[in-house]
């Protein structure tokens, strides 16, 4: 039976056609089912990527809703802008220059307050000016005759696109009026050349300009009453959080390296330190268009944040120079690294919470007088490290120290007989954290100095604590 199945399986059916050959018949069943695997295989991979992307993009709002709500205020103010289209009242009082209003949402709608009311701000005035200044080149341009006509217009609009151009590469400009510059050279440029073959140019620049006005302020309405974010909010959390990481990784790097312990995860903390310079100017100078909000005044002295980060990654190169030689391959001998274990430890653990310190008076914008205990404290620490650092040459081998002497009485009695390959390590480790130390107290200061410009309260709860450590060190002295 089954050889029967296979000969009728292999058999081939053909057809004579008039010239007397033959041709093989395919059946149609086997291509139509081929075609319909393929098409279901396509199918398929069609909905298991649609569906990956609808995975990813659920993961994306779960973890940050924030990108949520923005995207739904762009679309609320769209809406809002819409309204000019369908009320035929408002229609007619701004005609088809409508669209204007909703290019500006699309255009100057920002994720944050401070960076939608710089956008806004900057287009309403440069496009202002430009308007002005367009009506006055078409106005002296009508007044010289068709032959000088071109020429004064052309000539207008070279000098001031290029003007302003300039201005765009100048820092201080840049970092304020960058964008206002840009749509001046845009809105002047369109509108000059534009007048020359359009007669109510007055009328048409008002139009542009009004619409312009009504839709940065539906922006502005909206980005502050629908769950704002604040740049300066952020900038604040962003230097507190840096704070903390940047803590977290100079206490792990040693303690892992003496006592071959800590996150590994904690350690690449100061990293963000190092790659957020440019997130910092940005928020800073956005938040200086920000009116005054939660603890925040509008002369808030948000450059001073800057200075923070800037000492802040002065700290975080130290650290990223502590972990490549803590990497070496090029092992300290285990007597110099007890030697130097707990002074390292005691100089990093009150390096890493003078730091802590500063996260927390600047999260919750109060001084305390904790810090001043803290940098002594530090610098006590580093002090006995220097020590440590003094008698290092006339340190033994390991073999010479023998159970019943203290390893300074075997330094007193020693010769210098360390080798310099075993001991460059733990040196370089020392001097790192002797220079980390130096430098935290310049972060001390900047933060003292932004204390000071945005009156931050006092930490009483604080204050009393530390006056009480102070008194009963003094009983301890006395006693």
């Amino acid at each position: 039976m089954a050889n029967g199945q296979e000969t009728l399986e292999g058999v081939e059916w053909r057809i004579r056609v008039a010239d007397g050959s033959s041709e093989a018949l395919v059946p149609a069943t086997g291509l139509a089912r081929r075609a319909w695997l393929g098409l279901k295989g396509i199918i398929r991979r069609f909905a298991s990527n649609v569906w990956r992307f609808l995975k990813r993009a659920w993961d994306v709002g779960a973890n940050d809703p924030r990108k949520v709500i923005h995207c739904v205020k762009v679309g609320l103010a769209l809406a809002l802008v819409s309204l000019f289209y369908f009320i035929r009242p408002l229609y007619d009082g701004v005609g088809g220059n409508a669209m204007w209003a909703l290019m500006t949402v699309v255009l100057v709608f920002e994720t944050t307050v401070g960076a939608t009311v710089y956008k806004c701000i900057n287009r309403v005035f440069a496009t202002f000016l430009a308007g002005f200044l367009a009506v006055g080149v078409h106005w002296l341009a009508a007044r010289s005759g068709e032959t000088l006509e071109p020429y004064v217009v052309g000539a207008s609009v070279f000098l001031l696109a290029s003007a302003a151009t300039f201005s765009r590469l100048i820092p201080s400009v840049k970092s304020l009026f960058d964008y206002g510059a840009m749509v001046f050279t845009l809105t002047f440029s369109f509108v000059v050349v534009s007048g020359y073959r359009v007669d109510k140019l007055f009328e048409f620049a008002h139009h542009r300009i009004s619409t312009i006005i009504i839709g940065t302020s539906l922006c502005i309405i909206v980005i502050m009453l629908v769950c704002p974010i604040w740049s300066g909010q952020e900038l604040h959390s962003l230097i507190v959080r840096n704070m903390d990481k940047l803590a977290d990784s100079l206490d792990g790097c040693v303690t892992q390296y003496f006592n071959q312990s800590g996150e590994c995860t904690k350690l690449q903390g100061y990293k963000c330190v190092l790659s957020s310079k440019a997130s910092e100017e940005s928020m800073a100078n956005f938040a200086r268009w920000e009116p005054s909000h939660g603890k925040f005044n509008f002369r808030h002295p948000w450059r001073q944040y800057v200075k923070v980060g800037s000492s802040m990654r002065s700290c975080a190169y130290c650290i990223e120079t502590l972990i490549g030689c803590i990497s070496s391959e090029n092992q300290a001998a285990k007597s110099i690294k007890k030697h130097f274990s707990t002074g390292c430890l005691k100089v990093s653990s009150c390096a890493s919470n003078a730091i802590r310190e500063l996260a927390e008076n600047l999260k919750t914008m109060k001084k305390s007088s904790t810090i001043d205990l803290l940098v002594s404290e530090m610098n006590n620490a580093v002090q006995e490290l220097e020590s440590d650092l003094k008698l290092l040459p006339r340190l033994p081998e390991q073999s010479t120290v023998s159970e019943n002497k203290t390893l300074d009485a075997a330094c007193r009695e020693a010769t210098p007989t360390v080798p310099l390959m075993d001991i460059i390590q733990v040196v370089t480790l020392a001097s790192m954290l002797i220079e980390i130390s130096g430098r935290i107290e310049a972060l001390v200061d900047d933060e003292e100095e932004l204390a000071r410009l945005a009156e931050f309260g006092i930490n009483d709860d604080k204050c009393m604590q530390s006056e009480m450590k102070d008194k009963s060190l003094s009983g301890e002295e006395k006693n």
